[in-house]
């Protein structure tokens, strides 16, 4: 992995000359590997979008999305596990903008560190994201991050809503877990 890159254009440059299997984040000259979803995080987001399609953001041309881009800056993009991505921003995205989420959604996974959680975080909020979840499948537990040190868990027959971004999209969280 090259190590003199210092902007998102240089590594998506970088990225086009060498294909390689995977994605990757991009964090102020580092290259993170981003593993793909596992079987078991699967039914997670599955469960999501299929809440979100009910949504009548959806009807109107909005999408939950899994593993999108999501720039946060010139020396920053970020891959969150899923991403809600507006109608508008469909349009930008066309016309080759790059855009930041309002709202991420990351499901933990063993291998991540309690630094990388506050990175990302800080990293989302930094480029105008709204909300995040932070979905812990081993607690059965969403954490809903308003800010990135202000946050509320949500368990068993709590409700969460992604009220500001997606208001409709709500459900309890035991529901997500009883697939």
């Amino acid at each position: 992995m090259p190590t003199h890159l210092q902007t998102v254009d240089e590594f998506e440059q970088w990225e086009r000359q060498h294909p390689h299997e995977g994605s990757y984040e991009f964090v102020r000259g580092r290259i993170i590997p981003k593993p793909a979803m596992k079987q078991d995080e699967f039914y997670i987001a599955d469960f999501l979008r299929r809440q979100f399609i009910k949504t009548q953001l959806f009807q109107s041309g909005h999408t939950l999305m899994p593993e999108g881009d999501s720039y946060v800056d010139g020396a920053r993009k970020r891959v969150p596990d899923l991403l809600y991505v507006t109608a508008n921003q469909h349009q930008a995205i066309r016309r080759g903008e790059r855009v930041n989420t309002l709202f991420a959604i990351e499901i933990l996974s063993d291998s991540e560190s309690y630094e990388d959680v506050l990175d990302k975080l800080q990293d989302y909020f930094d480029g105008g994201t709204q909300l995040v979840w932070y979905i812990a499948p081993k607690r059965q537990k969403i954490f809903a991050y308003t800010s990135p040190d202000e946050s509320k868990a949500y368990k068993g027959q709590d409700i969460i809503s992604a009220a500001p971004v997606v208001p409709e999209l709500q459900f309890a969280v035991a529901d997500m877990f009883a697939q």
